[in-house]
C-alpha cells in the first residue's frame, strides 16, 4: 500500500520532460525554416574550413574529431529547466573554437547535435538548425572572440579561457532565448517573452557559465603545460610564446 501512495504521489508532482536544447516541436514551420537557413552557409564554411587545414596537416581531422567526441560528452550534461522548455547544459563549443577554430567548431557542433537529436533524443530534427545557430555559431564566435580579444590585450591562457568558455555558455542561452520567444510568442510582443524565458535560465546556466569557464581554462592550461606543440600548431600560440 505505502508502495502504491508513493508511486501516486510521484506521478501527481512530475514535471514533464523537456528535452536538451530545444525540443522537438516547439518552433513552428517558418522560424525553424529560418533558423536552417542561417545556420547552412556557416556549415557549409565548416565543412571547407576542415578540408583546406586537413590538405596541409593530415593530424588535423583526428584532432577534429577527438573535439567532437568533447563537445559531445560535455553537451550531454542537461539541467531541466522547465519553465523554459529546454534544459541548461555545458557547451564544449568554447574550448572547440578556441583550438580548431570557429568554422570547425560549428560543424563539430552540428555533428554532436545531430547524433544527439537522433539516438539520444536531445533536441530535435526540427529545431536542429536553431541549436546550430545558438550552441554552434553563436556560442562558437563568441567564445573566439573572447579568447582571441583577451590575449592581445595581454590576458594569460587561463584568463582567456575562462572568458571563452563564459561568453560561449552565456552567448548561446542569450540566443535560445531569442529563438524560443520569437518562435513561441504568436500575437504576444516579443520582449516581455524574451526576459521571461532568459531570467528563467539564470539559476541554472549562471553557475553553469562559471563552471564551463573554469572548465576551458583548465583544458587550455593543461595543453599548454603537456603539449604546447599542438596549441602552436593550432595557431593558439607562437613559437616564441612557448619557448619563453
Amino acid at each position: 500500500m505505502q508502495k502504491i501512495i508513493t508511486t501516486i504521489i510521484l506521478l501527481a508532482v512530475a514535471t514533464p520532460a523537456h528535452a536538451m536544447h530545444i525540443s522537438e516541436g516547439i518552433l513552428p514551420f517558418n522560424w525553424a525554416a529560418l533558423w536552417f537557413a542561417v545556420a547552412v552557409p556557416f556549415v557549409a564554411l565548416g565543412v571547407k574550413r576542415l578540408n583546406a587545414l586537413a590538405k596541409d596537416d593530415l593530424s588535423f581531422k583526428p584532432l577534429v574529431g577527438l573535439m567532437a567526441a568533447v563537445v559531445f560528452i560535455i553537451s550531454c550534461m542537461p539541467v531541466p529547466v522547465p519553465t523554459a522548455g529546454t534544459c541548461s547544459h555545458p557547451c564544449g563549443t568554447g574550448v572547440a573554437a578556441i583550438l580548431v577554430g570557429p568554422f570547425v567548431s560549428i560543424l563539430i557542433t552540428a555533428v554532436a547535435l545531430l547524433i544527439q537529436a537522433l539516438f539520444l533524443s536531445h533536441g530535435g530534427l526540427t529545431t536542429w538548425g536553431a541549436d546550430i545557430v545558438s550552441m554552434g555559431v553563436v556560442g562558437s564566435f563568441a567564445g573566439w572572440f573572447a579568447f582571441r580579444g583577451l590575449r592581445m590585450a595581454g590576458a594569460s591562457l587561463g584568463v582567456a579561457g575562462f572568458a571563452a568558455g563564459l561568453m560561449t555558455d552565456w552567448a548561446t542561452y542569450f540566443t535560445t532565448s531569442v529563438e524560443l520567444a520569437s518562435g513561441i510568442r504568436g500575437d504576444a510582443p516579443f520582449w516581455p517573452l524574451f526576459w521571461k524565458i532568459l531570467i528563467a535560465f539564470i539559476p541554472t546556466q549562471l553557475p553553469l557559465g562559471i563552471l564551463e569557464g573554469a572548465m576551458t581554462a583548465g583544458m587550455v592550461v593543461l595543453l599548454y603545460k603537456k603539449r604546447p606543440d599542438l596549441l602552436v600548431k593550432m595557431r593558439v600560440l607562437k613559437a616564441e610564446e612557448v619557448a619563453a
